[in-house]
């Protein structure tokens, strides 16, 4: 079997100063960074509006947006993008000035390329230990949240199943009762949605759990999701909906490269979602599409649909619609965000298009291989 790793993406610098010699110098100097070049200011927040960098490192004399305004407009809408300014010996009231503005540090002109080098290398390792604190709190209050979850989405089905045998042992329910085919019925339902639970807790714990290096092997991508929704379609048929599966592999006739596990997850979760959404007697459709540059993978599902509102959040952890404004929508919300980190890892996009009252379609799509 062949099998690959995604290499780590190389450390970004973006380099900001109207003159090109310091540009070329710094391309040439940090050559363990990627370096984007920028003539002054407004190029540079042009950069940053499309593309993630580690460190900003700029000149404060420039026209059109100097340096100082440079960083204090990078830290109005990033307050954690880490900032070096270039300037001379003379400027400590800018250099005041600018260390309240959340300058990280500070290079002398001329510039001295060990200095150059051994600040910017500092400044690296200074924002990842930032971000490392950051995403440290970031767990610690998500793992707060999701207990909290856990414990309110398992407390319902629980309690339900408990007291219906509580009150068979203590003889207030009775096969003879004329409500007892009913209640059996539901509780039968709350002991399928607990499974249902329990199965999707498993799904992420396996999903989060995987190393980082992620390994990717040769996929047919059309028979991972003939065998996903072949799983899938009971589910589908106890809701009454209507599941047509269009997918014939192989998908495409090149074998892309993924890894099994968070391909699966991916289009299990949204068939899930698409099933869940999707009302008694309605449509479920899975189907591909193939152009020269493009492979994807398309679920419909013909639910109530979703509000723009709403559509920006979907990917959010732990956010979940709501349609009927119950206040009982189940599973974790988190279905979602796994499924596009997932597929984003893989190289590929996720899509969801839906409005109000109309067909909701979610499509994976991946480059095709050359």
């Amino acid at each position: 079997m062949i099998s690959t790793e995604i290499a780590p993406e190389p450390k970004a610098l973006l380099c900001v100063d109207d003159e090109p010699v310091i540009r070329d110098l710094c391309i040439s100097v940090l050559e363990d960074y990627h370096v984007i070049p920028a003539e002054d200011g407004l190029a540079a927040l042009k950069i940053l509006e499309t593309t993630e960098v580690d460190i900003v490192l700029s000149d404060v004399k420039m026209p059109n947006l100097d340096g100082l305004e440079l960083l204090q407009k990078i830290k109005e809408q990033r307050p954690d993008q880490a900032v070096i300014l270039m300037t001379g010996y003379s400027d400590k009231g800018l250099i005041l000035e600018a260390l309240k503005a959340g300058a990280d540090d500070f290079i002398n002109k001329p510039i001295n390329l060990l200095q150059l080098s051994t600040t910017v290398d500092n400044v690296f390792e200074k924002q990842k230990l930032r971000r490392e604190l950051i995403d440290l709190r970031r767990t610690d209050q998500l793992k707060n949240d999701f207990l909290g979850l856990i414990s309110h989405k398992l407390k319902t089905p629980a309690t339900a199943i408990s007291l219906f045998i509580q009150n068979i042992a203590e003889g207030i329910e009775s096969p003879n009762d004329a409500n007892f085919k009913q209640m059996l019925d539901m509780v039968q339902a709350e002991t399928v949605h607990l499974e249902q639970l329990i199965q999707d807790l498993l799904y992420f714990s396996e999903a989060t759990l995987q190393e980082d290096n992620l390994l990717l092997e040769p996929i047919d991508l059309g028979l991972i999701a003939d065998r996903v929704a072949i799983a899938m379609q009971p589910a589908a048929h106890r809701r009454k909906i209507r599941f047509t599966n269009l997918v014939k592999p192989p998908l495409p006739a090149e074998l892309l490269m993924l890894n099994p596990q968070r391909i699966s997850f991916a289009i299990r979760a949204l068939l899930d979602n698409a099933i869940k959404f999707t009302q008694e007697e309605g449509s479920i459709t899975i189907e591909s599409k193939i152009t020269d540059q493009q492979i994807k993978l398309l679920i419909k599902n013909s639910g109530v649909g979703i509000p723009q509102h709403e559509l920006a959040k979907i990917f959010n952890k732990f956010y979940q619609v709501d349609p009927e404004n119950t206040g009982q929508v189940r599973g974790f919300g988190l279905g979602l965000y796994y499924a596009r980190d997932f597929i984003r890892s893989m190289g590929g996009q996720l899509y969801i298009d839906s409005r109000p009252g109309e067909d909701t379609v979610a499509t994976i799509e991946f480059p095709r291989p050359r």
